[in-house]
């Protein structure tokens, strides 16, 4: 006796790809797992497929911390249909991570630690049970991925190796400076205007991340690598509002303000 094997999409189709309607021309993406960090991976790799396949009548992609939402013309294809592509696409290429994003730009941002720029850092420290001095070791001693752009263009980074989660202010402050190096859980971002924020402040760069006089208004994208690393407070005068530009290839030439570098 014999019997058919099931369908290659039955055998391929992984579990855990989840797919709800936006409104009428959008999904949300995300992926079903009790672990923040694999949602936070699988959101990344979501967009690098979306990107890489690009399915018919897909109109633009944003995305989220741990989802991706998915906009398309309503018109050319159904939330099922781009669901069943998007999930087909998935099954082939796979959840796993494939490295580095073509493209992708390093980044070397000086940061000042002091009272005045930190006033965050003695309360970080004590939450992860470190040093201010072993907290900030964790930070620069990290490879961050920007993982999106969120208000204002600031980027959003994971992968601050900090041993546990960092809490949010329990009052968030109404006017955080331009600079700002802040985290919470174990990502960080970057105040690029003036407003405000619940994230613990543990620095500040005397770089300008975001220029609207420059084209484009920033230098860096989704997919880019960033490493922080602390100057003397003597520097910042000297660094103070340079655009900050991707390192040629030396974490030197970045700290001094990569004045010549390409955008």
């Amino acid at each position: 006796m014999t019997t058919q094997p099931p369908l290659a999409t039955e055998l391929r189709q992984p579990p855990g790809v989840e797919a709800v309607p936006f409104g009428d021309s959008a999904l949300m993406l995300s992926i079903a797992d009790d672990d923040a960090e694999v949602r936070r991976a699988g959101a990344r790799r979501l967009r690098d497929v979306v990107l890489e396949v690009r399915p018919y009548g897909v109109l633009n992609v944003v995305a989220g911390a741990e989802s991706l939402l998915v906009e398309f013309d309503c018109l050319a294809v159904s939330h099922g249909q781009l669901a069943q592509t998007v999930r087909l696409a998935v099954a082939g290429l796979g959840l796993q991570d494939a490295g580095p994003v073509p493209g992708a730009k390093d980044f070397v941002i000086p940061m000042v630690v002091s009272d005045e720029f930190s006033p965050d850092l003695p309360s970080v420290a004590a939450e992860l049970g470190l040093s201010p001095e072993g907290a900030l070791n964790a930070l620069t001693s990290s490879v961050l991925t920007i993982n999106l752009l969120a208000a204002a263009m600031a980027p959003m980074m994971a992968g601050v190796q900090f041993p546990g989660q960092v809490s949010r202010c329990a009052e968030p402050r109404t006017d955080v400076a331009p600079g700002s190096v802040m985290v919470a859980g174990t990502s960080a971002i970057i105040q690029p205007f003036p407003g405000p924020s619940g994230w613990k402040v543990i620095g500040r760069t005397p770089l300008t991340v975001c220029d609207i006089h420059e084209n484009p208004a920033t230098s860096y994208r989704p997919g880019d690598r960033v490493r922080f690393t602390v100057i003397p407070e003597s520097k910042w005068a000297e660094l103070e509002g340079q655009f900050l530009r991707p390192s040629p290839g030396t974490a030197t030439d970045q700290e001094g303000g990569n004045r010549d570098s390409e955008v």
